[in-house]
């Protein structure tokens, strides 16, 4: 009984995250970062490869932001193609 509960977990944690869980939790946080404030832009995910586009403020932002990205469980690959505001 205990390896047929310990197989059921190691099957679970191996479980594929749906691209609809990934874009989620890119847009949560996104937005929710001081440093980006990314509730305007764009996140497109597709089998784990999640692209960003828009603008953010700085270089710090556009770096922050795919490092938020990255970190989320499922994500394969970022394609960070944020473009940083020219000021003045």
């Amino acid at each position: 009984m205990v390896l047929f509960l310990l197989a059921i977990v190691c099957l679970a944690a191996d479980k594929p995250v749906s691209d609809d869980a990934i874009y989620d939790k890119v847009r949560i946080g996104l937005a929710s970062d001081v440093d980006v404030k990314g509730g305007g832009l764009k996140v497109d995910v597709k089998d784990g490869v999640v692209t960003l586009a828009g603008s953010v403020e700085n270089q710090l932002a556009k770096d922050k932001a795919g490092h938020i990205a990255k970190k989320v469980k499922g994500v394969k690959k970022v394609v960070n193609n944020l473009e940083v505001k020219k000021h003045g």
